[in-house]
């Protein structure tokens, strides 16, 4: 149980920072050549902030609220850092791995 929290948490921090980075015009525009739609910058922004929210909601149901909060901002350092990475290298690797990070944790709570 302890891994499978953890691993949900790591994984929505990641894909909450790789959604953030490309709401950005600079990192959205090294992705797919041109700039996002106010609509698509929106989504990628809400669908960032609730992955960081997932994993918020991950660490505090697991640790409780003290020591999730610990918890969560290491998760952060984690994610933001696997991001700062992968961006300038393979843009589009961490658009796909990023999705896969979103998904995985649910997938995996569904079928267990």
């Amino acid at each position: 149980m302890i891994q499978a929290m953890l691993l949900a948490m790591l994984l929505w921090a990641f894909a909450g920072f790789a959604a953030l980075s490309f709401a950005m015009d600079r990192h959205h525009q090294q992705l797919r050549g041109r700039m996002p739609s106010p609509g698509l910058r929106l989504a990628l922004r809400l669908l960032g902030y609730a992955g960081l929210l997932l994993a918020l909601l991950a660490a505090a149901a697991h640790w409780g609220w003290g020591m999730g909060f610990v918890a969560w901002f290491g998760a952060l350092s984690m994610g933001g850092f696997l991001v700062v990475l992968l961006l300038p290298y393979a843009p589009r690797g961490l658009a796909v791995l990023g999705l896969i990070a979103l998904l995985a944790p649910v997938v995996a709570g569904l079928l267990s």
